[in-house]
């Protein structure tokens, strides 16, 4: 399938990559029809979806199975009034629905709002109220269903709500009684334009309240080189993207750019994870292509991997957050795999990553994706020389890339405050080598002023993770009258050192740092807690951290 989006598909350097990319992209794209019912056409019996939960129960849908239940979903839908540009939020945890779900609205030309599980009472609201929101399709637990109920007051635009079962309370639609008895679907006669929203994600962010992220119906399309040329997917592959869906992470690696490449998704819906159940999983069912966040790598390899058969596993990506070089050179000693790194955001597809023709450098990002303008400039606009820091920008003043996103929906303001004159500011900071690699600092906010230097709160996270005292951290600047600001390291210890949480150990770690990186950039101050404040997505609110301590 991707021969049909694509002038070139074989690529054998970055150069080549750089020179050669083009993305081809037809009128009035439709993910649904376009690449799910063309895969039900071409090839019916072809696996599409492997599911299997934490109670032992499995469900293989091959795409002809896709075709026939997303269709029957999108006629029930339509039933209850929903059609075009209407918004929907699927709160859907792993259940295989939220794939009969996304694909129907796709056919029916809704909008698509992912949401996690986690939401509160008030985050249900404000979505609600933000995007007017029409209709909510939700796991059916009693916690989810409790929160829905207690925001629908306050929630006039939801007309419909849904339950996908085990329990359908009074005020919910029953989902699959409601696709056993829908009509036949009929396609309508004009779906979309490629210019219309298809999926919009609310944006916990490490501040303010959540940005409402606006993709077009093109977007799919972006996820090629994700699934293709980082994920390295072939059609033989089966692949597993550690996510929930409702994160932007899950339609990067459970959905667009895999059933693009013709590869089987892998999709474990479990409550609670627990490293040694995703060996089984990968040893059970011959996985051959792994994507987690380093925090799932950090745990896994802490695990007794020699008790499992992972000689199916092929291929392993990484991103979410930067990867500490100690996690990649621990992986690689025990598995022969080199992680390969990727970045991008809520409002792009990949961005920047490793590919396969490239040799990692662990803890960079990578090289450029060429579907991107990428560029690094300083406070004036200056493009930065290599060695330097400088805030990563994607260059749009010849035309939008295919997978950046549309706008910050209902938000002018704001995105006319990222993505001005030809430039989007992702308002991250990184700094690229004699190479062209790109190594990740911070996020603006986060990089720390202190006697005159610049320090990233990553670079230092890194050498404090290679300590075996550190699970997890996170690296902050605190005000100080001398230095302006000195950096401070918020600790996780393992379990084996919190005995020795104290003034010894902090002065090993700060030891420990000095050795491993520049001496100046040492945290004087160390706090050992028990947790990390996060967003709902999982990333550090070092925001929150410097908060308290101003507090």
């Amino acid at each position: 399938m991707v021969e049909r989006f694509l002038s070139q598909t074989t690529f054998t350097s970055q150069e080549d990559f750089k020179e050669n990319l083009h993305i081809n992209v037809p009128e009035n794209f439709n993910f649904g029809f376009d690449i799910v019912d063309e895969w039900a056409a071409k090839a019916p019996g072809k696996r599409a979806l492997l599911w299997t939960n934490d109670k032992e129960e499995c469900h293989e849908f091959t795409f002809g199975d896709i075709k026939k239940y997303t269709d029957m979903t999108a006629s029930y839908f339509q039933s209850l009034g929903i059609g075009h540009g209407d918004m929907v939020m699927l709160i859907l945890k792993r259940r295989y629905e939220f794939w009969f779900s996304i694909i129907a609205l796709h056919k029916i030309g809704a909008v698509v709002i992912p949401a996690t599980h986690l939401l509160t009472k008030k985050d249900i609201i404000y979505r609600c109220n933000a995007a007017d929101i029409k209709m909510i399709v939700a796991a059916g637990e009693d916690i989810i269903l409790k929160h829905i109920e207690d925001a629908m007051p306050e929630s006039p635009s939801v007309k419909k709500l849904v339950s996908i079962g085990p329990n359908v309370p009074e005020g919910f639609e029953d989902f699959h009684q409601g696709i056993e008895n829908a009509s036949p679907f009929i396609r309508p006669a004009s779906v979309n334009t490629n210019d219309d929203i298809s999926i919009m994600y609310f944006t916990s962010g490490t501040t303010g309240e959540p940005k409402m992220v606006a993709h077009d119906f093109t977007y799919p399309l972006g996820h090629i080189t994700t699934a293709t040329y980082w994920h390295n997917l072939h059609e033989n592959s089966l692949h597993l993207t550690i996510a929930d869906t409702g994160w932007g992470k899950a339609v990067w690696g459970k959905l667009y750019g895999q059933w693009i490449a013709g590869a089987t998704i892998f999709v474990y819906d479990h409550e609670k994870f627990v490293p040694a159940e995703i060996l089984q999983k990968i040893n059970k069912y011959r996985i051959t292509s792994l994507c987690a966040p380093p925090t799932i790598f950090r745990f896994l390899i802490r695990e007794d991997l020699s008790q499992y058969d992972l000689s199916s596993l092929e291929y392993c990506t990484i991103a979410g957050e930067a990867l500490n070089p100690s996690v990649f050179e621990n992986f690689l000693k025990l598995t022969g795999i080199k992680l390969m790194e990727g970045f991008g955001q809520t409002e792009t597809t990949l961005t920047i990553a490793t590919f396969p023709w490239m040799e990692p450098k662990p803890g960079s990002m990578g090289m450029p994706n060429p579907q991107y303008n990428v560029d690094l400039i300083d406070h004036e606009g200056r493009s930065v020389e290599a060695g330097e820091q400088g805030q990563i920008v994607l260059r749009t003043d010849k035309g939008k890339s295919v997978g950046l996103f549309k706008e910050y929906y209902r938000d002018d303001e704001r995105t006319q405050e990222t993505w001005h004159d030809g430039i989007y500011y992702t308002g991250d900071v990184a700094w690229r080598d004699e190479d062209g690699y790109y190594w990740f600092v911070g996020r603006t906010d986060d990089v720390i002023k202190s006697s005159g230097y610049r320090i990233g709160p990553f670079e230092v996270e890194s050498a404090l993770m290679t300590h075996p005292a550190v699970v997890e951290c996170a690296i902050t600047g605190v005000p100080d009258e001398i230095r302006g600001q000195i950096v401070k390291a918020t600790v996780i210890l393992a379990k084996e050192y919190k005995e020795q949480a104290g003034e010894e150990l902090v002065k090993e770690l700060q030891n420990h740092v000095k050795k491993v990186t520049a001496p100046y950039k040492y945290p004087r101050l160390i706090e050992f807690v028990e947790e990390l404040p996060k967003t709902i997505s999982g990333k550090i609110r070092r925001v929150e951290i410097r908060e308290n301590d101003e507090k």
